[in-house]
């Protein structure tokens, strides 16, 4: 058990130290996590059931994953080779796309939990 908890924690620090990494050094992640906030405060202002909130703060969170997700892409195709090639930008290009495409999932589910 004690081994458990000990991975646990080291785990925890590893997560803490790429989303710090994230923070620092990705504008993209840190445009995210404003836009999170906002949309965070707007979940608890407005007059939204639980689970509407629930909805709107987990697919911000997932947002943020995709762009984590996103930046180690990046971040792997760029360590392994500087050469523009046709396959690594299209790796990219993928990222990004999921990035967008969680981001488009919750602004949906505004537009649906606004006009409902």
């Amino acid at each position: 058990m004690l081994y458990f908890f000990k991975r646990l924690r080291l785990r925890i620090i590893w997560s803490w130290a790429g989303c710090v990494d994230a923070w620092r050094n990705e504008h993209s992640f840190r445009s995210w996590v404003w836009a999170n906030l906002v949309s965070a405060v707007l979940a608890f202002v407005l007059p939204l059931t639980g689970a509407e909130r629930a909805l709107i703060l987990a697919l911000g969170v997932i947002v943020l994953a995709f762009e984590l997700l996103n930046t180690a892409i990046e971040r792997a195709v760029d360590f392994v080779s500087q050469v523009q090639h046709p396959l690594a930008g299209r790796a990219k290009d993928a990222g990004s796309a999921g990035v967008a495409v969680a981001a488009i999932a919750a602004g949906i589910a505004w537009v649906v939990v606004l006009i409902w």
